[in-house]
């Protein structure tokens, strides 16, 4: 299904633009509390506004100009149930983790390989779990470091508001490195490659992505976190919560959800 992408020109700026607007506004928090069965209401009419964070692939990145992967077309499911398009908004990943994107009326829904947690349970609701992930230690290939004990006196990259920065602040003491934080993916696996720091931390995916086209790289250490991602919406969206949970079991039940993973991963999912 086609879909029009609204990108953030500047992201910080962009988005502190956008909850300057929000502050002068009458009302936020994204409505009423809905129940499954009430009518599904868009914070665009016509639309299923997206909020994502990106390079993040394969789960979301740009390509052609457009923001493609395996989070996008799950979500274009969602779409196409109701008969509208997706439209994707890339923004901070702090925005969407902190529940901001939904307070401000952002969006409908953040697909952004998001980790459900505790924490984040709290600002926002989820969808049912749809992809299995662990942390990962990335390096380059020359580095001699094989686990994070071996990260003493050095330096470890983290995405800012992920739960790897959240792991690494863990066991900072533990192993005696510092931490550096990036603004995204893409900067963090750079600055690894680059030795600008000597390892980053982020999910395994996405880290055995980047080795795939960088083999001057490598994953050393796989740590094992049993995290779930979820389709993030609105506390008290039970409306669209029970859409896209019915989309995804019905994806999941039709073969389309493997279609889709095998798209983007090369492979069949794994049976449980």
């Amino acid at each position: 299904m086609a879909r029009t992408t609204l990108r953030a020109l500047t992201l910080l700026p962009a988005f502190a633009l956008a909850l300057t607007a929000a502050g002068c506004a009458e009302e936020v928090g994204g409505g009423e509390d809905t129940q499954a069965g009430d009518e599904i209401n868009l914070v665009k009419e016509g639309k299923l506004t997206t909020c994502t964070h990106t390079p993040y692939p394969p789960f979301q990145f740009e390509e052609g100009g457009e923001i493609v992967g395996f989070d996008v077309d799950l979500v274009d499911l969602v779409a196409e149930d109701l008969g509208v398009e997706q439209s994707i908004i890339n923004m901070p990943f702090e925005g969407i983790e902190s529940g901001e994107a939904f307070n401000t009326n952002r969006c409908d829904v953040a697909a952004a390989a998001i980790t459900i947690t505790e924490e984040r349970d709290e600002v926002m609701d989820f969808s049912d779990g749809y992809f299995d992930a662990n942390q990962a230690l990335l390096v380059r290939k020359d580095s001699g470091i094989k686990t994070v004990a071996d990260l003493g006196g050095k330096t470890l990259g983290v995405q800012i508001g992920t739960t790897g920065e959240e792991y690494a602040t863990e066991h900072k003491d533990e192993h005696g490195y510092q931490i550096r934080q990036y603004e995204d993916l893409g900067l963090l696996q750079t600055a690894v490659k680059t030795g600008q720091v000597a390892a980053g931390i982020n999910d395994n995916v996405v880290h055995f992505e980047f080795v795939k086209q960088n083999p001057d790289t490598e994953v050393t250490e796989e740590f094992e976190t049993g995290e779930q991602y979820g389709i993030a919406l609105r506390t008290g969206n039970g409306a669209m919560q029970a859409k896209v949970n019915e989309v995804l079991a019905a994806a999941q039940g039709d073969g389309r959800y493997e279609e889709i993973y095998e798209k983007w991963f090369g492979k069949k999912p794994e049976t449980k």
